[in-house]
């Protein structure tokens, strides 16, 4: 790893802990809100690519394991991974290196802009939503004790809003590809 490896996956970790500090915005009578960071971590894995997109997350994991209120509401802590949602957290690390394996693949530098666009957003549902949500759904379901199903349809409340941020990580992704022609180099 270069040291232009380690500060951009440190830039973008850094990028991920701000996110939380934007308000998470609650969602009717489901007592989880949506929050800002799962964008963080589709955004990494865009521009960063696999290897440096994951290892932006995994300082992020870091920072929380040593206790600092990283996460969004403050969060910190060894806690963190003991509780029902804790799913989509590990989950992160996944989600940013699938998002980059297939932005790296679908995404060229001779494409058009639309294709590129497309490319990155295709990247960022199948690592930032369907990795995620497997890893999340998955242990809400086991450490829940509720059936899978029930999991699976409560979770999908969510699914409107990561697709947002799917297309916002396609179009971050796109406007860096085109300003930043060097960067992209992601493997």
């Amino acid at each position: 790893m270069t040291t232009r490896d380690l500060v951009l996956s440190a830039l973008f970790a850094a990028i991920i802990v701000a996110l939380g500090l934007l308000p998470p915005i609650p969602i009717g009578i489901i007592p989880v809100p949506i929050t800002a960071q799962s964008l963080g971590v589709m955004l990494a894995g865009v521009v960063l690519g696999a290897k440096r997109g994951a290892i932006a997350v995994l300082i992020v994991v870091v920072l929380v394991s040593i206790g600092l209120p990283v996460l969004s509401g403050g969060r910190g802590g060894l806690s963190v991974f003991a509780g029902p949602t804790a799913g989509f957290f590990v989950g992160w690390a996944f989600a940013a290196y699938t998002t980059g394996y297939f932005s790296e693949r679908l995404v060229k530098a001779e494409q058009t802009g639309i294709a590129q666009g497309i490319g990155f957003f295709i990247a960022s549902v199948i690592g930032g939503v369907v990795v995620l949500y497997a890893f999340g759904i998955g242990w809400l379901a086991l450490v829940a004790n509720i059936d899978f199903g029930k999991a699976f349809f409560g979770s999908m409340a969510f699914v409107p809003g990561d697709i947002v941020k799917a297309a916002v990580a396609a179009l971050v992704g796109r406007a860096v590809m085109a300003g930043y022609p060097l960067l992209p180099q992601r493997t």
